[in-house]
């Protein structure tokens, strides 16, 4: 069996995880932090690791396995950077709301998402998941889903009011996508005292679990833009 190293790169800090590890290490992130600088701090943080190839779930668009548009919450050179290279090792990248995706669908129309630095979101219908830009569409007074639900949000608005827009924001997409299972993860999703009917959170182990499945499923991920979720 492959040994999968997967990496859950978000805004604040990148996740760690490769088969025989009892849990993730953290590594941080930020707004300076280049493809270049990821790598090589990955490579450090993993250095007496042994794997065979590499998931990354990526916080934006990547069309066709390569990453279309540069993140909004990192630094540059994310566009065109050659991971396999890099990492020296076979490489797939995916959208990172799918991959937590993929490690969490059961059945059916799933809308995954994921409260983090930003928001990110998917949709698995009919064993299909699709990665969507929702975060930055609008939503009140001028400002996007993100402004309000994402880290900035949580500082400006404070919890309680926080809460109320996450539940109001996972209320509306959900009615609007006519999915019969949401799923809730990201690092501040522990800060939901409650969720919203037909809502529940993603394991602590969702993001390894889709990364490892992109390749022991043989997902055509690194071809498409949608990629078939294939259950036993």
């Amino acid at each position: 069996m492959l040994k999968v190293l997967v990496l859950d790169v978000g805004g604040s800090n990148i996740k760690l995880w490769a088969a025989g590890r009892r849990k993730p290490i953290k590594i941080p992130s930020g707004p300076s932090m280049t493809a270049r600088d990821m790598v090589r701090d990955v490579k450090q943080a993993v250095r007496n690791w042994t794997y065979d190839v590499v998931s990354i779930g990526y916080p934006g668009v990547v069309l066709l396995g390569k990453i279309a548009t540069e993140p909004h919450n990192l630094g540059g050179g994310w566009v065109g950077f050659n991971f396999s290279r890099a990492f020296r090792r076979p490489v797939i990248v995916i959208n990172d709301a799918a991959m937590q995706a993929l490690g969490s669908y059961r059945t059916g129309r799933m809308l995954f998402l994921g409260f983090g630095t930003g928001l990110g979101a998917a949709v698995i219908a009919d064993g299909v998941v699709e990665p969507t830009e929702l975060a930055h569409l609008p939503y009140l007074k001028g400002r996007t889903y993100e402004d309000y639900v994402g880290r900035s949000g949580l500082r400006r608005l404070g919890k309680k009011k926080w809460r109320r827009h996450v539940n109001d924001v996972v209320t509306r997409l959900r009615d609007a996508l006519e999915v019969d299972d949401v799923v809730v993860g990201g690092g501040n999703a522990k800060k939901l005292k409650t969720l919203p009917r037909g809502v529940r959170r993603a394991t602590n182990a969702s993001a390894f679990l889709g990364g490892v499945s992109l390749w022991n499923e043989k997902r055509a991920a690194t071809h498409t833009r949608s990629t078939l979720v294939r259950r036993p």
